[in-house]
């Protein structure tokens, strides 16, 4: 781990949100501090083992765009892609990937040490360091000062961050690991305020006690789109992930514990992700429903542990082991850890301008879920444009401020410092009113120009945009032109298609 004493951008957090701002400062050309409690834990993926979504997949195509690393991780490590949507049309088709966490922080990792303007430091910081109004640093638990020019927060759910497991209460920023005490009092003696917020995750299981022959199989995609725009060559695994669906014996448990869990008894303040409910919001607000899908996701290719998507819970574990007990296929069930829900303070963003510095102290960016968000997606988008706009501050260029017509980033960014938000932000397709041209298939059109401007991208991956954007040019081009059959007729057969009979 490498130190230095004064830095241009200091970034405080190693989530998706801090390895996207400290490297878009790199290649801004800032000499940047990434600050982390434990450098181990470098973008991990402390939910679900996947990338992308609905509008999700359109946002890391914009990171991609915009030189980020995730489009890029995702698709080295991805084993399983799926193009989700296409019911719809396809303004609003967005690419899903699941991947093997390990592979995929182990390649972010190797990204951040090997960048050599950036310095990895292993702290906590417990408050920033005003000096005459502006920001200077930050100082950690033992008193030393990190002096820097830009800050940007990217504390995730550490904020005094309180797991719930049933009436069991732990203080923590993710399960085994310290929370963060000392940032949000340092930001609320600076005038911001502050609320709090909860989200949960779901039970990890052991694979070896599912009895696999009782579940459905689902696979990915036959000839998947990768995420990153830079690829010239993908063929990535299709590995299977297995369904299967509640019943009313396990809601019955449920129903018959709801008071067991936190989130009804009272000892949850923070308000909840109202799109990604619990298993007990389900069960509790959708009566009419006698099953809900669950997903057995694997965490990384030949792993015994599985992540149970669709299963968040904050119930004690003894119930969480009893209603899943009642499904075929987990007779057996064990748990490698059980789900827990996380209450975590958040900065309300009205307080923040457009480029995400904080309007009471110049030079503070905040990015992530410490803005309310919820996502790995959201948080890397907020980052990078923190990061980038830290460091072209600094150099006196112009800021990187993407509209609600230009990305995705433009709405989530919008809708935080306009509305706020009261509840955990996620990004939605319907959230834009642009999204007939907001699509995964033009981010390179919409932001490459902007990221090279910015220095984001350098000469080289624009042309590979440029070419891209060219060759989509020409294809619209020639199919304005009529063509007979005996000049294409030839290739239709080749294809397998019948031939055409006219012009």
């Amino acid at each position: 781990v490498k130190h230095k004493t004064k830095y241009q951008v200091i970034v405080v957090g190693a989530g998706h949100a801090g390895v996207e701002a400290s490297l878009a400062a790199a290649r801004c050309g800032s000499r940047v501090a990434l600050v982390t409690l434990t450098g181990n834990s470098i973008a991990r993926m402390s939910c679900n083992p996947s990338i992308g979504g609905l509008a999700k997949g359109q946002i890391v195509r914009e990171i991609d765009a915009l030189g980020g690393v995730m489009g890029v991780a995702a698709d080295f490590s991805g084993i399983q892609f799926k193009m989700l949507n296409k019911s719809k049309g396809r303004a609003v088709w967005s690419p899903r990937a699941q991947v093997d966490k390990r592979k995929y922080e182990k390649y972010v990792n190797k990204r951040i040490l090997k960048d050599p303007l950036i310095d990895l430091i292993e702290a906590e910081v417990v408050s920033t360091v005003i000096t005459k109004g502006k920001i200077s640093g930050v100082k950690t638990i033992d008193n030393s000062i990190i002096s820097g020019e830009a800050v940007v927060l990217t504390n995730g759910t550490f904020l005094n961050g309180l797991i719930h497991i049933g009436n069991i209460k732990i203080p923590a920023g993710r399960m085994g690991e310290s929370r963060s005490v000392g940032i949000t009092e340092s930001l609320e003696s600076l005038g911001m305020k502050h609320g709090r917020l909860k989200t949960g995750t779901p039970p990890r299981l052991f694979g070896n006690s599912v009895d696999w022959k009782k579940l459905e199989k689902i696979y990915g995609d036959d000839n998947p789109a990768p995420f990153s725009h830079y690829h010239k060559h993908f063929n990535p695994p299709n590995t299977p992930c297995y369904t299967i669906l509640t019943n009313n014996n396990a809601h019955d448990i449920i129903n018959d514990n709801l008071m067991r869990s936190p989130m009804y008894s009272g000892d949850i303040s923070g308000v909840g992700p109202r799109y990604c409910p619990s298993i007990e919001d389900k069960i509790s607000r959708f009566k009419d429903k006698n099953t809900h899908r669950l997903i057995c996701e694997p965490e990384w290719v030949g792993s015994d542990q599985i992540y149970l998507n669709g299963f968040s819970t904050s119930l004690p574990e003894e119930v969480q082991r009893r209603a899943l007990q009642c499904l075929p296929g987990f007779e057996n069930i064990e748990f490698v850890r059980p789900g827990y829900a996380i209450e975590y303070d958040y900065i309300y963003p009205y307080q923040l301008k457009k480029t995400l510095e904080t309007k009471i102290v110049p030079g503070l960016y905040l990015a992530g879920q410490i803005n309310g968000t919820s996502g790995y997606e959201e948080a890397a988008i907020q980052g990078l444009i923190a990061g980038a706009n830290a460091a072209l501050c600094l150099m006196g260029k112009d800021a990187l401020v993407l509209g609600r017509p230009n990305a995705y980033a433009g709405v989530l960014i919008d809708d935080l410092i306009t509305k706020s938000t009261p509840e955990p932000y996620r990004m939605f397709t319907s959230r834009a009113e642009h999204r007939l041209v907001l699509r995964y298939t033009n981010a390179n059109r919409r932001l490459g120009v902007k990221a090279l401007g910015c220095g984001l991208i350098d000469k080289t991956l624009f042309s590979i945009l440029n070419k891209q954007i060219m060759a989509t040019d020409k294809a619209l081009f020639e199919s304005k032109v009529s063509v007979g059959p005996t000049q294409v007729n030839k290739k239709i057969l080749a294809s397998g298609e019948a031939p055409i009979t006219q012009k």
